[in-house]
C-alpha cells in the first residue's frame, strides 16, 4: 500500500502543485532548450561519486534520499522539489510509465529512473540526471505526486498519466 499523504513533508506537500505549474511555464519559456548540463568527465574537474553512462546520462550516489545530488545545484528551485519528492515517492513512480522515449532509448524502467537510478538497501540513493533536461520525466512525476497527495490510487493515478500521454 502506497501511503498518501503522511510520507512527504508538509513542505513539499504544498510547494509541490506550485512547482508543477511553475515547471509548466519554465518549460513553455524554454520550449526547444535544454536544462544546464552538468559537464562530463574532463580534465580539469574532478567529477567523484558521479558515472557516465553510455545514455548521456550522469548518475550521481548520495547516502540517503534527503541528499540531493551535487548536479541539481545549478538546477531551478522547482526541478529539486520534484527530484526530493520524486525519491520519496519511489514506490509510486516505479508504477508509472514515462512517455519521453527514455523507457526504449535508455533503458528506463519507469517514471523513476529518471530521477533515480536505484535504491540501495543500506538506505543510498543512486541518481540520474536525466529529469533535469526532460520536461516530460518531470511533468508526469510532479502530476502523479501531486495526484497522489490528494488522495488518488495507483490506478487512478495511472490511468489518467496514461490518458494525458499515450497516442
Amino acid at each position: 500500500m502506497i501511503p498518501h499523504r503522511s510520507f512527504l513533508p508538509s513542505r513539499l506537500r504544498r510547494l509541490l502543485p506550485l512547482a508543477g505549474l511553475a515547471l509548466l511555464l519554465l518549460l513553455a519559456a524554454c520550449s526547444g532548450g535544454t536544462a544546464p548540463a552538468v559537464e562530463g568527465n574532463s580534465e580539469s574537474g574532478s567529477h567523484a561519486g558521479h558515472a557516465d553512462q553510455a545514455s548521456g546520462d550522469l548518475r550521481e550516489e548520495t547516502a540517503s534520499a534527503d541528499t540531493l545530488p551535487k548536479f541539481l545545484d545549478a538546477q531551478p528551485e522547482q526541478i529539486r522539489i520534484v527530484y526530493a519528492a520524486s525519491a520519496k515517492a519511489s514506490e509510486l513512480l516505479s508504477t508509472m510509465p514515462c512517455y519521453c522515449g527514455c523507457m526504449e532509448s535508455v533503458g528506463h524502467k519507469s517514471n523513476l529512473n529518471c530521477f533515480v537510478n536505484e535504491l540501495r538497501e543500506d538506505g543510498s540513493v543512486v541518481w540520474d540526471d536525466h529529469g533535469t533536461r526532460c520536461g516530460v520525466c518531470l511533468q508526469i512525476a510532479a502530476e502523479s505526486i501531486s495526484m497522489m497527495t490528494e488522495g488518488k490510487s495507483t490506478d487512478e493515478i495511472r490511468q489518467t498519466i496514461e490518458d494525458m500521454y499515450a497516442a
